[in-house]
């Protein structure tokens, strides 16, 4: 094989190997957490300088992203009312390609600027600064631009392109991250945007990451085998606890379920961070009808957790496992009769 077709092989190799936090579980990320603590507040105005003050003195390259990564999720505000003008001006010009490439430019460059002024922004912005840091650390990182996927965005039908993320090379494997939506949320009952830190967007599992993102680029999925768009748009809906606590829905597949009266349905889960199962309840609700139960669950064979329920009731239902108060994944399910 020649020296060239070899970097191909090898190249192709990195993308496609499953890659995750779990990887660095001999890393203790205290310094590198601490270090990005100690320089809260301070300005983009010479982006060098940050990324030096941020990595000089952290030896592994997973370390220097950390304190990047945790800097910036700590620092940035997420400007909603600027990703609602987009999405709202993006959705009018969608079908007016070229009109809407020249507000994508004006855009990118209105963000920017504020980014760097009042250190707000949207993902687009998350990911730039993300990239810049890290190359200015010497350590190879990429913006992804794709579709991510809400409780009422891309649920199967595709919309276009609305979010970017990053990928970053560590230890020759290519790792995801999403520095926006680990950063926190959007209060809309005090207009005001409160940091919340979900380490679960932090070199995710792409088995999990996939289930929200979807880039434009497939190579960039980093599962072992690409998954097809329509199971992106049609599988149960995840939410940050899903990702807080590394579980990966992996049975049933799709978003609606019809089942028969008195059926006992088995929801598959992987679990990444160990969690009391004791907390796990199913809450059913249609239109004004509400109501929780405590599930069975075991693990089988696998080591997956089994969380089984019988549908006794007919009806059209929200199907909802929590865990306490937290929602992890969503279901519809219709129930027929027997």
């Amino acid at each position: 094989m020649s020296k060239h077709l070899l970097c191909l092989a090898l190249c192709f190799f990195s993308l496609k190997t499953q890659a995750q936090q779990s990887d660095f579980s001999n890393i203790n990320f205290t310094k590198a957490d601490a270090i990005a603590n100690k320089y809260k507040g301070a300005t983009l105005e010479s982006l060098p300088i940050l990324s030096y003050n941020l990595t000089s003195t952290l030896k592994t390259d997973v370390e220097k992203f950390r304190a990047i990564y945790r800097w910036v999720c700590a620092n940035i505000e997420n400007d909603y009312y600027a990703y609602l003008k987009n999405k709202k001006t993006r959705n009018k010009l969608k079908k007016d390609s070229l009109k809407l490439a020249t507000w994508n430019a004006y855009f990118t460059q209105k963000t920017f600027k504020r980014l760097l002024k009042e250190q707000k922004t949207v993902c687009t912005g998350y990911a730039y600064l993300i990239k810049e840091l890290a190359n200015l650390a010497e350590i190879k990182c990429e913006i992804l631009d794709g579709y991510g996927r809400t409780a009422d965005v891309n649920i199967e039908e595709l919309s276009i392109p609305n979010h970017s993320w990053n990928a970053v090379q560590l230890n020759n494997k290519w790792y995801l991250c999403d520095a926006t939506w680990s950063s926190g949320i959007y209060d809309l009952n005090h207009y005001s945007f409160k940091y919340d830190y979900n380490d679960g967007y932090f070199l995710t599992d792409p088995n999990l990451f996939v289930k929200n993102h979807y880039p434009v680029n497939t190579k960039w999925l980093l599962t072992d085998t690409i998954i097809p768009i329509t199971s992106f748009l049609n599988g149960p809906i995840v939410y940050p606890t899903t990702f807080k606590q590394a579980i990966v829905p992996t049975q049933p597949v799709t978003l609606h379920l019809e089942v028969k009266q008195n059926q006992e349905v088995i929801f598959l889960l992987k679990e990444g961070n160990p969690m009391d199962t004791s907390n796990i309840t199913i809450e059913m609700t249609s239109g004004t009808y509400k109501t929780s139960v405590k599930p069975t669950i075991n693990k089988n064979s696998d080591e997956l957790l089994e969380v089984k329920h019988t549908f006794d009731k007919r009806g059209f239902y929200d199907f909802h496992i929590k865990l306490k108060e937290e929602y992890l994944i969503t279901y519809t399910v219709k129930v027929e009769k027997k």
